[in-house]
């Protein structure tokens, strides 16, 4: 009987020199090269995704306090995953599997449909087309609600970032956001602030240094183009990347990994989000998706 992956099929996609390789298990983004340089922090094929690496995050991106939250007057409980927090974490399809949708050598579709479950009682058709062409990498999740009444929605993206450093520190890091969002001990926002005269102001290129990043950002600045850019530079200015991401994510997570043994300051999460932390409960930037409505968000990666 054949071994199988911790991460289930592996599908390779090419554009001249980049490869990316996205797996079964989550429709996750498990490696990315350009020539012989890494774009992503990745994982083996051996591997399950550690740290989330990678993966797909809906219906919502990072921590839900004590995994339960209010809808239309009915509260929900979900599991918690995060138990040392007590809390519920990155959405229901990390670990599920997908399907792909269609395929050619650039771009593949893979496709997950979210049935109803304890916690979350609705049902989403979800896509994430992932295609590779002279620009980078570029990424469209879709999400339909498919069910028969109204249904919470948020959704991210967890890759790690590297520009070849043996750690962070040295890297030089453009971000784009006006304020960050403070969190407890649980990992739960407790209050956001402007990143002016404050260690988290990156709108103008600066080293990470000892920085330790583990928050969302808000207030984007776009450009003319309502794109926000995140831009890393290695110390010797030869390697350079950014990440960038549209109107529909108006936060992004920062995340320096310090709290992963597999990261410990390696490389650095960029995630676009489309709301922050604790959203189901808060309802800051949640969508709430109604029978029949489709929502679309856009990201990539430029190396």
């Amino acid at each position: 009987m054949p071994h199988a992956l911790p991460s289930g099929e592996q599908i390779e996609i090419h554009a001249g020199n980049q490869r990316v390789v996205i797996v079964e298990v989550g429709g996750g983004l498990r490696s990315y090269t350009a020539g012989d340089r890494a774009v992503v922090d990745g994982y083996g094929e051996d591997e399950m995704a550690p740290a989330g690496r990678g993966q797909v995050l809906v219906p919502w991106p990072n921590r839900l306090q004590d995994g339960a939250y209010e809808l239309a007057g009915r509260r929900h409980q979900l599991p918690l995953d995060e138990p040392e927090a007590r809390n519920a974490i990155h959405g229901l399809v990390r670990w599920t599997g997908w399907s792909v949708g269609n395929r050619e050598g650039h771009r593949v579709l893979m496709e997950h449909t979210l049935h109803p479950q304890p916690g979350y009682p609705f049902s989403l058709a979800l896509g994430v087309e992932y295609s590779l062409s002279d620009a980078g990498l570029r990424v469209t999740t879709n999400a339909t609600n498919i069910g028969d009444e109204p249904c919470p929605y948020g959704s991210g993206a967890h890759p790690y970032l590297t520009v070849g450093t043996e750690t962070v520190d040295a890297v030089v890091l453009r971000a784009p956001g006006r304020t960050v969002v403070h969190n407890d001990e649980r990992g739960i926002p407790v209050g956001a602030e402007r990143v002016e005269d404050t260690p988290y102001d990156f709108r103008r290129p600066k080293a990470i240094g000892a920085t330790k990043l583990d928050n969302a950002f808000g207030d984007l600045e776009r450009g003319d183009d309502w794109l926000a850019r995140v831009e890393l530079q290695h110390p010797d200015g030869a390697t350079t990347l950014s990440l960038w991401l549209d109107e529909s994510y108006p936060y992004l997570v920062l995340f320096t990994g310090d709290s992963q043994p597999s990261v410990d300051r390696r490389s650095i999460a960029v995630e676009p989000v489309t709301c922050p932390p604790n959203a189901f409960r808060t309802g800051e930037s949640l969508l709430v998706l109604q029978p029949g409505e489709s929502t679309t968000s856009v990201w990539g990666i430029q190396p």
